[in-house]
């Protein structure tokens, strides 16, 4: 019996106001957050789920509310805590941080969490997800660098560069076998819907 995973990257978000929770989508992530409805409407999915972050729920929300489905808010599948109070952090300084990050697993910034710490959080909600909804579809709400932790858990490939090329948005979906991973299939792309 194969279960079905779509990690939904949360579409183009400002960083000008608020903190990581409370970060909406730009008039472009608005947008795209429509075409990820039109691509995913008609996959028959049973289930929804998000992190706790703005961005990530309001890029599936639409897709939700027409499958007349509740979105299912996991605290574990936020983003990587890189500061107290999710305070945010510029590009310039966080990308470097995240490339560090990589080749030393336990480095954390100050009030923040190791890649070691996050992936284990997210894999194990993963894990249970798969169990609990064993053979159905669902869609997951989520962010970059979760996303490839995730990914990673079960496909070494998944890393570093991966994280560097994805698009936001972007939906990924993964066939499981029990809970052996048996695909990954990238369906947001140049043969969906990612016109700009």
């Amino acid at each position: 019996m194969e279960t079905y995973i779509y990690m939904v990257r949360h579409g183009e978000s400002p960083k000008i106001e608020g903190n990581e929770r409370t970060r909406g989508l730009t008039e472009k992530g608005e947008r795209d957050a429509k075409r990820v409805t039109e691509l995913l409407e008609n996959e028959g999915i049973d289930a929804y789920f998000s992190s706790p972050y703005l961005r990530a729920v309001l890029t599936i929300e639409e897709l939700a509310t027409i499958a007349g489905k509740e979105i299912l808010v996991y605290e574990d599948l936020k983003e990587l805590v890189f500061s107290r109070n999710d305070t945010i952090i510029p590009d310039h300084e966080l990308y470097p941080l995240v490339d560090a990050m990589f080749s030393d697993r336990e480095l954390r910034s100050p009030g923040g969490e190791s890649i070691m710490e996050c992936q284990i959080r997210a894999v194990t909600i993963l894990k249970d997800l798969i169990k609990e909804y064993s053979g159905q579809k669902i869609v997951i709400g989520t962010h970059g660098l979760i996303m490839t932790l995730m990914l990673e858990h079960f496909d070494s490939n998944y890393g570093y560069d991966f994280l560097m090329r994805c698009s936001k948005p972007d939906v990924y979906k993964l066939i499981f076998r029990d809970e052996e991973l048996k695909g990954i299939e990238r369906v947001w792309g140049s043969n969906s819907m990612s016109k700009s």
